[in-house]
C-alpha cells in the first residue's frame, strides 16, 4: 500500500480496528490456508495489521513474515506477539522464490487499479514453485474512498480471476461471503486460493 491517506487511517484507528477483528468468529479461511502447509514452511502475511493471523500461523508451526504499511499496526503486532513484524509497502516485496505461501487477506484491495497487475506479478515471483496465494478482496467495480478516506479498488469475480491468471496463478478454490468492515458497512467479499502456475 502506498496511499498515504489510507495508511494514516490505519495508524489512527488501531484500537477500533482491533475491536472489529476481535468480534469476528474463528477464521475458517485462515484454518484452511494453514492446513495446506508443512511444519516450518515460510509464509508472508501481507498487510498483517495487528498480526493475529500471523500469530495463529506461528502457533501452527509455520515461519511467518508479517508486514504492514502502518507503523502503528506493526508496533501493536510486536508488542502483543513479539513476532518480528516489519513496516513495508506492497512494492517492497521484490524477492524471488522465497515464500511457500502468501496470505493477503483484504489488504490488496487498497492497491490502485493501475498498480494491481504489477503487484500480483511481484507476489507471484516471491512465491516458490507450487506456492499458495490467498487473496481476499471486496466485490464490485471501480475505485472509491470509504467514509474513513481509505482507498478501495473493487473487482468482479470474473475480472479478479482474469488478473490472477494473467499474473501466472491457477485458481484452486473460491469462497464468497459478506462482512462488516471498519467503516461500518456490510459488503460482499471474495476469497481466492491460487497456486503458482508452472507453465
Amino acid at each position: 500500500m502506498t496511499d498515504q491517506k489510507t495508511i494514516s487511517v490505519y495508524d489512527e484507528q488501531v484500537d477500533n480496528y482491533l475491536d472489529v477483528i476481535n468480534k469476528q468468529e474463528e477464521d475458517i479461511l485462515l484454518l484452511n490456508f494453514i492446513a495446506r502447509f508443512n511444519q516450518h514452511d515460510y509464509v508472508l502475511d501481507l498487510g498483517c495489521g495487528p498480526a493475529i493471523s500471523s500469530a495463529a500461523m506461528r502457533e501452527a508451526g509455520l515461519r511467518v513474515d508479517p508486514v504492514d504499511a502502518s507503523k502503528e499496526m506493526v508496533n501493536l503486532a510486536n508488542v502483543t506477539f513479539d513476532i518480528g513484524a516489519r513496516q513495508a509497502v506492497f512494492r517492497d516485496i521484490n524477492t524471488s522464490h522465497t515464500y511457500d505461501g502468501i496470505w493477503a487477506n483484504f489488504s490488496l484491495l487498497h492497491v490502485s487499479v493501475e498498480e494491481f497487475p504489477d503487484i500480483l506479478g511481484q507476489l507471484r515471483q516471491a512465491l516458490k514453485p507450487a506456492g499458495v496465494f490467498h487473496l481476499g478482496m471486496k466485490i464490485g467495480s471501480g475505485s472509491k474512498r470509504d467514509k474513513l478516506d481509505r482507498l478501495y479498488s473493487y473487482y468482479s469475480q470474473a475480472d479478479l480471476t482474469r488478473h490472477l491468471r494473467d499474473a501466472g496463478f491457477v485458481i484452486d478454490h473460491v469462497e464468497l461471503g459478506e462482512g462488516l468492515g471498519l467503516a461500518g458497512d456490510v459488503e460482499p467479499w471474495i476469497a481466492v486460493t491460487c497456486i503458482v502456475d508452472h507453465v
